[in-house]
Order: C-alpha cells, then sequence, then structure tokens
C-alpha cells in the first residue's frame, strides 16, 4: 500500500484508534449534557424511549461527529505526537535516516482516510439521517428560533414575480401580498392582498381583499377587487421554511437543483444552500491543514510537556472552529461569496500550517 512500512503502520494506527477513541469519548459526554437539557421537552412531550435512542441519538451522533471533526483531529495528533516526542521516539525515527517530509507520509495518509470519511458522512450518511433528526425535534422538541420572515422577494416563472412584506410561521399566512406579471420589460398585471394564506387542501393562496389592476395602453386599465381569491402559482409555503435545517436534508443532488432553482429566482435564502455544499467539502479537507500544523507543533520537545502542547493545540482548533463560523457571517451579510467565504479559514490556515511547517524541522 503506497510503498508503506512498519513504521508507517505505526503511526497510521496510533492515529486512526486515537482519533475514534477521541470521538467515542467526547460524544459519551455531549449526550449526556444535551440529555440534561432536553429531558423537560422529552417528558413534556412524552417522547418514546425508542424514537429518543434510534430517531434522534442514533442520527445525532453521526452530525455531531462530522461538525467538530476538525477538533478531533488536531487533538488527536498532538496527543499521540507529543507522547511520541517525549519519549524520544521522534528523534529515534529521525535519526534513523528517515527525513521529517518521510515522517508526514503515514499522517498524511491518515489524514486522507479521515477526509473521505468525513466526506462520506457528508454526501450520504447525514444528509439521510437529518431527516429522522430533525423531524424528531419538530415533533419533541420545542422550537426556541422560530421567527417571522420579512420583505420577501421571489422570481417565480420568466417574467412573473411575488413580494411579500412578512410570513408567519405561526399561520402560514404571507402579509401584503404582491403578484406581478411583466412582458417585454412591461407591468401587464398588478394583484395584491392584505394576505395571503396557504391553503394545504388544494395547494394553493387564498387571498384576503385583493385589489387586481390589469394594465392597457393609455387609459384603459382594467381594475378588480374583492374580499376572497384562491390562486394557484408556482410558490408554496415550503419555499419559506428554506432555512439551514432544510438544507441540511437534502442530497448533494437535490442540494444542487435547490440552488439552481433559488437562484432563478432571486430567494435569499439560496445562502444556506450554498453555505452547506461548500461546508461539506471544506470541512473534510481541513483534516490535512490541521494534521500539519498538529505535527510542527508537537514534534518539539517543550517545557511543560504534553500538557503544554494539548493546551496550545484546543486554543488552535477552537480558534479555526470559531473562524469557520464566523466566516458564514460574511455570507449573510453579503460581503463576500459563499465558495470564498467557506473556504476563507482553510486558506488562511494553511498558511499558517505551512509556516509552522518549515519551521519545525529546525
Amino acid at each position: 500500500m503506497l510503498g508503506l512500512k512498519k513504521l508507517d503502520y505505526y503511526i497510521m494506527k496510533k492515529f486512526i484508534l486515537t482519533f475514534f477513541g477521541a470521538i467515542l469519548l467526547i460524544i459519551g459526554i455531549v449526550i449526556i449534557f444535551d440529555i440534561s437539557e432536553k429531558i423537560d421537552d422529552f417528558v413534556s412531550r412524552e417522547a418514546p424511549l425508542k424514537a429518543i435512542v434510534f430517531d434522534y441519538y442514533v442520527n445525532f451522533v453521526p452530525y455531531f461527529m462530522n461538525m467538530f471533526s476538525p477538533l478531533f483531529v488536531f487533538i488527536t495528533v498532538i496527543f499521540f505526537t507529543s507522547r511520541m516526542t517525549a519519549n524520544s521516539e521522534v528523534i529515534a525515527i529521525l535519526s534513523c535516516g528517515v527525513s521529517y517530509h518521510r515522517m508526514m507520509v503515514p499522517y498524511m495518509v491518515s489524514a486522507a482516510l479521515i477526509a473521505m470519511f468525513s466526506l462520506s458522512l457528508n454526501l450520504w450518511v447525514i444528509p439521510r439521517a437529518n431527516v429522522t433528526r430533525l423531524k424528531f425535534e419538530k415533533q419533541y422538541i420545542k422550537d426556541r428560533n422560530r421567527t417571522n420572515e420579512r420583505d420577501i422577494h421571489y422570481k417565480l416563472d420568466e417574467g412573473r414575480f411575488v413580494y411579500v412584506e412578512s410570513f408567519s410561521t405561526w399561520n402560514n399566512t404571507a402579509y401584503n401580498f404582491t403578484l406581478e406579471d411583466m412582458e417585454d420589460d412591461k407591468l401587464v398585471s398588478k394583484l395584491s392582498a392584505e394576505s395571503a394564506k396557504w391553503d394545504s387542501t388544494t395547494s394553493s393562496w387564498r387571498l384576503k381583499n385583493w385589489f387586481m389592476r390589469e394594465y392597457g395602453d393609455g387609459l384603459q386599465d382594467k381594475v378588480t377587487t374583492g374580499k376572497q381569491l384562491d390562486t394557484v402559482i408556482s410558490l408554496t409555503v415550503e419555499d419559506f421554511y428554506r432555512t439551514r435545517k432544510t438544507v441540511e436534508q437534502l442530497s448533494y443532488d437535490d442540494l444542487d437543483a435547490l440552488i439552481e432553482t433559488q437562484k432563478s429566482r432571486g430567494d435569499a435564502n439560496v445562502m444556506y444552500a450554498l453555505i452547506e455544499k461548500n461546508n461539506r467539502f471544506s470541512l473534510p479537507f481541513s483534516a490535512f491543514i490541521l494534521t500539519i500544523m498538529g505535527v510542527s507543533l508537537s514534534t518539539k520537545k517543550r517545557r511543560g510537556g504534553i500538557g503544554w502542547n494539548i493546551a496550545i493545540g484546543i486554543a488552535l482548533s477552537f480558534s479555526y472552529i470559531l473562524f469557520m463560523k464566523f466566516s458564514e457571517m460574511f455570507v449573510y451579510t453579503d460581503t463576500l461569496p459563499p465558495g470564498i467565504a467557506i473556504w476563507l479559514p482553510n486558506l488562511l490556515f494553511a498558511v499558517v500550517a505551512a509556516v509552522m511547517y518549515i519551521i519545525a524541522p529546525k
């Protein structure tokens, strides 16, 4: 396998086993804290024990594992490499004629295996698991982040546009609803209503106190009004619920299709889909960067020993995760395109890793 030797398998074994050991340990602790936080919801909403275990926590584990994989990778590398350094194993390896660059081979192979594992979770396992997990959360866990959307613009079809001043998730009603039809850059008709309530039985919008103006040549406008009108358009109530949690449930192909649809409509919520798409690839790639940083940091003996290396590692890994989350704000504020904003932490930390790697052998 890639010309790997006994020493390579020794390092890879330490890497992989320590990585999954750390995951199992942390996941156990996190589940305990999560249960203590949500126990009131479980009891008050009478969630079955089977659903709690298999619908929620079994599907929560891969989601959590992948979300904090950068932390696990970094701590893993620093922990076992610092022990090897403290036991003079690194010195012995280098003294036997193995170069520092050659010693990195098993680390990078291990990082590649973890990256592929993370990518597989992102593309196939987690989206399916999220369907069941989020369905459980909606049914048994109180939604503390439910809000109303405001100033929503959609392009439904060529020449057809919708504007909604606000949308209430409590009663599935859009307020100050406007539907405009245009031909050759000219406004042909404009339908306005005080409210538009979604009717799930007919899959239509029920307009209240509506006003319709059809524009003609000169002063030949036609105006009609009414108290109630049912209308069917290529917009459903689901379009107003396209949040981050929604896109987390989509397969890669469905995610691409949603992005194309939302871009054509001018839907501002497309940012959630674009963030999710870029995160699915940028997160696995971080395994290589953080592995290089971890090895560079822990192959030098320090007075503080392993404890000092782990402290530095935790600080750096948390700063990476924090920056990774903070970079999403550049998308929300329309400061940077999603492809740049989401990959920015990897780009900056790649520079830091390169500098640390160059200095480390010296």
